[in-house]
């Protein structure tokens, strides 16, 4: 390597490790130094050791709203999984206009989740016009966001119509990666179209299909928007997510310390979480 390259690599690194320092390792650090202090926003920080760890613990709301992420996840994998499938394997029949398929689905992951959130808040209100519709055919009133038991599926049936095109498309590299000649093979062997899905196109997906989970659990304990604008975390702190505690924790409650605790525990718990699911599902699949 000549010296103007290794010149030239250090300017490039450089940018970015000044990048980061601004925007990653001084808030991190930041966050850490609150963790273990006592601060309004006012004044120098104090410390207090474990304090706020030991606040935090005994925060009951703090795990009402961790115990709803799992709930969450119970309702939203299943739900972005079966319907990014379903998109990825009509995307791949499809001759004509993919693109524009794929785009308009993509539209919905780049939309304001303030104007979204407006938008679905209305249309599944008790006199919305989804209600309206029920009872008009089935004469039936679901109570979209007004019941405990419905709130939170309300809130994931709207997370996957954000995110069903963006994991669909990832499914979609899955399916368009596997060779045609096994499905070929197994036309041979006379092997029924749900075996196939379920012993070739499933288990070959493998990466992508971790992935797209890796990144729902991700989406599910940084969900913040659709909850608080449609729900306010209720009925009965129902859909109260962790970001909507420790927001009204650090500018209601006055306490960005217990916040930034509240943060790293939450940081760990979703860490934990993914290194469980991939040590527990992810293979290395090799196409050769």
């Amino acid at each position: 390597m000549t010296r103007k390259d290794a010149h030239t690599g250090g300017l490039l690194a450089s940018l970015w490790i000044g990048y980061s320092s601004v925007f990653w390792f001084y808030p991190l650090i930041w966050l850490v130094l609150l963790s273990v202090t006592q601060w309004q926003f006012i004044g120098s920080p104090i410390f207090v050791g474990l304090d706020n760890f030991i606040g935090v613990i005994h925060d009951g709301l703090f795990w009402t709203a961790m115990l709803n992420v799992f709930r969450f996840l119970l309702y939203y994998i299943p739900l972005v999984f079966i319907a990014a499938m379903l998109f990825s394997a009509g995307l791949k029949r499809i001759k004509y206009g993919k693109s524009f398929i794929a785009l308009s689905f993509l539209l919905a992951n780049i939309s304001s989740g303030v104007a979204y959130s407006i938008v679905f808040s209305k249309m599944f209100s008790e006199f919305g016009p989804v209600n309206a519709f029920l009872r008009e055919t089935l004469g039936i009133s679901v109570p979209w966001f007004t019941s405990p038991d419905c709130a939170m599926l309300s809130i994931a049936l709207i997370v996957t119509w954000k995110f069903v095109g963006y994991y669909g498309l990832i499914l979609y590299s899955g399916m368009q990666a596997i060779p045609k000649d096994i499905y070929s093979a197994a036309l041979l062997d006379k092997t029924p179209r749900f075996r196939q899905t379920w012993a070739i196109t499933v288990p070959m997906m493998n990466p992508q299909i971790v992935m797209v989970m890796v990144l729902a659990i991700t989406v599910a304990f940084s969900i913040f928007t659709e909850p608080y604008l449609i729900t306010g975390g209720g009925p009965l702190n129902s859909t109260t997510s962790p970001m909507v505690v420790m927001y009204e924790v650090a500018f209601q409650k006055m306490k960005p310390t217990w916040a930034a605790m509240m943060s790293i525990i939450v940081a760990a718990t979703s860490f934990l979480t993914i290194w469980l699911f991939r040590k527990l599902f992810e293979k290395n699949i090799e196409i050769v």
